[in-house]
């Protein structure tokens, strides 16, 4: 998988979510959207895999993971993310809002309104999780 196909599968599954929570699916619009980040996040680690070089195994163990505030770390993005949620507090609460989805969210019930605070903290086109993510991957 390349990191453009990251970067699509990102922006699709963002646009499922959105179509499951209008069909009043939140649970899967709520799933959907968190995935979304984490295939944003895995764009911005192969942004940073150098062609032709042989991969630090940790590194790639590493990024087989689900956790998105790993995954910040893995992409080299802490400090940065670090630095914006310091200097605007609305990124700073949507980072709060994404940061809460996990993997097991699959398996969870959630409402149509948690879904949509999800959905606005991803796609807010001032300060969302995902708009930040672009300027990276």
């Amino acid at each position: 998988m390349t990191r453009k196909d990251l970067q699509a599968l990102a922006i699709t599954r963002l646009a499922e979510s959105k179509a499951l929570l209008r069909a009043h699916h939140p649970s899967g619009a709520y799933y959907l959207a968190g995935y979304s980040v984490e295939c944003a996040l895995k764009a911005c680690i192969a942004k940073r895999t150098v062609r032709y070089e042989f991969p630090d195994k940790k590194r790639v163990d590493a990024s087989y993971t689900h956790n998105l505030t790993e995954l910040v770390r893995i992409a080299g993005l802490d400090q940065l993310r670090e630095a914006r949620v310091r200097e605007d507090a609305d990124f700073f609460d949507n980072w709060q809002i994404v940061q809460q989805w996990n993997e097991r969210s699959r398996y969870d019930s959630f409402t149509s309104d948690r879904a949509k605070r999800l959905i606005v903290a991803i796609e807010s086109r001032r300060t969302g999780v995902l708009l930040w993510l672009k300027r990276h991957w």
